[in-house]
């Protein structure tokens, strides 16, 4: 006679937990699943690699951040009939806007040499931080669709939103170099000293954007609260008047305070090596150490607390 076979929901149950399963939700991987996913070089997908290896891939991809970067600076004025013009254009506004408010009606140009460079000077580097801030909060919320399709180191996203805008930068440092020109300020071997104060700027606004894009990740209404932070910021780093008027008075907890504030350390050294009569004497004290240990101290900080958060981007 032929045999019966039984019904399926008659089979006998398995001895032990199924090849794969954790046999409570919740619990560790079976460790013979582990042994062999090791043995053949597998891995968790997406799981945050050591640190010195998630360089080492970061490293990797220099040439994707790039052309990222590039193309996102391309894109950013193809709808404008002027195209890429407004990266001069646009600071020179800023420059004319408020130069009649604050050297025009306000007055802060009194006791000041050659205020205009000056002002140019400070909104220039200012806005170049603002920026890179800007960008860095909205690097990671604002690329979802990229992270959530390809895998790569996500500090790509915020170093190339950096790079954006030191190529733009770059752009308004030519205008800046021919006001300064115009205004009569000679040109000098100082101007040399533009490359080490745009590399320490530029790796302390890495950190930042960094330290940024992972809060903006996690909370999409920093976005909107930080153009408030950042001009209160402007306002305290001398970008209009000199600083050095309201230290001199002021108590010496907060002079010190306004004398270390980054943002005024890499505008007064830019002044120093582009204008002629801003000496060194009016420098903040120890300008050029507190100019590294902001680049170092932003750049560790934020790429640690960056890499901290790898494996939460793109969830949720």
């Amino acid at each position: 006679m032929p045999q019966t076979l039984a019904p399926p929901d008659s089979a006998p149950a398995p001895a032990g937990p199924v090849a794969g399963r954790s046999p409570v939700p919740g619990a560790a991987p079976d460790p013979q699943l582990r042994e062999l996913a090791a043995r053949h070089g597998l891995e968790i997908s997406g799981a945050r690699p050591p640190l010195p290896e998630y360089t080492r891939r970061l490293w990797s991809r220099r040439h994707f951040i790039g052309s990222f970067a590039t193309a996102r600076l391309t894109a950013l004025y193809t709808t404008a009939r002027l195209g890429q013009l407004w990266q001069v254009m646009t600071p020179l506004f800023n420059a004319g806007v408020y130069y009649l408010i604050f050297g025009v009606l306000l007055h802060t140009n009194r006791g000041i040499a050659n205020f205009i460079p000056f002002l140019c000077t400070g909104i220039f580097i200012f806005t170049f931080t603002q920026s890179t801030v800007l960008a860095g909060t909205r690097a990671v919320s604002g690329s979802l669709g990229l992270v959530r399709a390809l895998h790569f180191p996500r500090a790509c996203l915020p170093i190339a939103y950096t790079l954006i805008q030191l190529q733009q930068l770059v752009f308004s440092m030519g205008v800046l170099a021919a006001i300064v020109l115009i205004c009569g300020v000679p040109l000098t071997w100082h101007w040399l000293l533009m490359v080490p104060v745009l590399l320490l700027q530029s790796v302390f606004n890495t950190g930042l954007a960094m330290i940024m894009a992972r809060i903006g990740a996690r909370t999409t209404d920093t976005a909107q609260l930080m153009p408030f932070i950042l001009r209160t910021w402007m306002y305290i780093s001398g970008v209009f008047y000199n600083l050095s008027v309201f230290t001199q008075s002021a108590p010496q907890a907060i002079a010190v305070a306004l004398n270390a504030n980054p943002a005024l350390i890499y505008i007064d050294l830019m002044r120093y090596a582009l204008i002629d009569t801003v000496h060194a004497k009016s420098l903040p004290p120890h300008v050029w150490p507190l100019a590294l240990g902001w680049a170092v101290l932003s750049g560790v900080v934020g790429y640690v607390f960056f890499w901290k958060a790898e494996e939460e981007y793109g969830r949720g």
